[in-house]
Parts: C-alpha cells; sequence; structure tokens
C-alpha cells in the first residue's frame, strides 16, 4: 500500500496477535539414544515459537482508507494475503472506518453530536449514565 500510495493515506490494523506458544521435546533417534534421552515421559517442551490461532472467517487485517483508493488496497491486501497460510478473502466492508456505523448512518448520527470520539475509532452515543449528562 505504501507502494502505490502515501504513508497518511490508508490505516492497517492487524487483528490477530501471537499469544500461543508451542513446544518442542527434543529427543535423540541415533543409536545409544536410550541411554541419553528419556523419549515421552514428561515431555513437556522447551518454548519454540509463538503463533496464533486462528479460526474460519475471522479476520486477520483490517485496512481503512479513502474512495478513491479502494483498487489500490485490494491488490495491497491481495498481495498480502500470499504471506499467510491458507485461503484468505478481500471484502469491502459496508462500514464507515473502523467502526459498526455505515456511510449514511455515520453522517446521520454526526449531525445531530452523538459520535463520541475515541483516537482513531468512533462509536454513537447511547443514553446510559448518569441523568446529569443528559438532561440540561
Amino acid at each position: 500500500m505504501t507502494m502505490n500510495t502515501k504513508k497518511d493515506f490508508y490505516h492497517l490494523r492487524i487483528r490477530i496477535h501471537p499469544f500461543h506458544t508451542v513446544r518442542i521435546n527434543k529427543t535423540l533417534s541415533c543409536a545409544g539414544a536410550d541411554r541419553l534421552s528419556t523419549g515421552m515421559s514428561a515431555a513437556y517442551g522447551k518454548p519454540y515459537g509463538k503463533v496464533a490461532r486462528v479460526k474460519i472467517d475471522q479476520i486477520l487485517l483490517s485496512l481503512r482508507t479513502k474512495e478513491n483508493l479502494i483498487k489500490e488496497a485490494k491488490e495491497a491486501c491481495r498481495r498480502a494475503s500470499m504471506k499467510f497460510p491458507g485461503r484468505q478473502k478481500v471484502v469491502v466492508s459496508t462500514k464507515m472506518g473502523f467502526s459498526d456505523l455505515t456511510h449514511q448512518e455515520f453522517i446521520n448520527t454526526n449531525k445531530q453530536g452523538l459520535i463520541q470520539k475515541e483516537g482513531v475509532f468512533c462509536r454513537k452515543k447511547t443514553a446510559r449514565g448518569p441523568l446529569s449528562k443528559f438532561m440540561k
């Protein structure tokens, strides 16, 4: 994406992180190995690496950009999908940025002043909380 556009024209969010530790039980398989290793008894293993457990249809990456750069974003996501094992789909969402609102809902709620901005994220204000917050 950086090769086709400028650095400030998109925002990439990685949705999964490697938290699961994979371990390996090293054993010798040469002649005389029975005296050196205990095989699978008490085989907890040493940390070998970290992996992410991913379910089917789980979102790996989210990328938001302007509407005129959707073609470049789809191509960048397609190229990035080659770096992951398995089969990935590139889907264009109808939502506004990383929020749960569609584009039209965002415009309407922003006119009403019901958008709560939280850095790179925004959400619709709810009618919950103390009454002093809503009563003037």
